[in-house]
């Protein structure tokens, strides 16, 4: 059964800042340092993600990597992501389980109805990927509200991060000949 992790395969989470003063905040890209998937041979997933690795990766500005913080904003950033929004020393683990998937309209991705457990609330969830290159990419928008997580909000309101939350998992795949 394979196994991919970090260094192997790629995870990252996508944040969208909003409200009144958003023009002072930064929409984010932060990285999954630590996870483990497993393949089985009908492909069904078992996916394990470290709630504490995740770090800060950099800023996004109009859609392209910023250097817009320093190495101590990125840190303050995420001491209030692992604390303040996910609270991981309580939830450290995040997990999704799915049986064996079909295969997407066009054949090259696959689609898993599985369970994702995130901030100790578990719920169903659609995962779609595709194909690229020797790569499975799956991007899918996550409701923080649904697992109980309050996003982001500072400055009585007026700077916050958006409830939905884009997941990007890139796993290396040789389709079968």
């Amino acid at each position: 059964m394979p196994t991919f992790a970090a260094g192997q395969a790629e995870c990252h989470v996508f944040t969208f800042k909003e409200g009144a003063l958003s023009a002072l905040a930064h929409d984010l890209e932060v990285q999954v340092g630590r996870f483990s998937i497993e393949v089985a041979p009908d492909l069904a997933l078992d996916a394990k993600f470290d709630a504490g690795s995740l770090t800060v990766a950099h800023a996004v500005k109009d859609g392209r990597p910023s250097d817009a913080l320093s190495d101590g904003d990125k840190r303050k950033i995420e001491k209030t992501i692992l604390g303040d929004v996910l609270d991981a020393k309580r939830f450290p683990e995040i997990r999704f389980v799915a049986p064996a998937p079909t295969r997407t309209p066009t054949g090259d991705g696959f689609v898993y109805q599985g369970q994702l457990t995130l901030h100790g609330k578990t719920r169903p969830i659609e995962v779609r990927s595709r194909a690229a290159g020797t790569t499975q990419v799956a991007e899918l928008m996550l409701h923080q509200p649904d697992y109980g997580i309050k996003p982001y909000s500072a400055m009585l309101g007026t700077l916050k991060i958006r409830p939905d939350i884009k997941v990007r998992i890139a796993v290396p795949w040789q389709p079968a000949g």
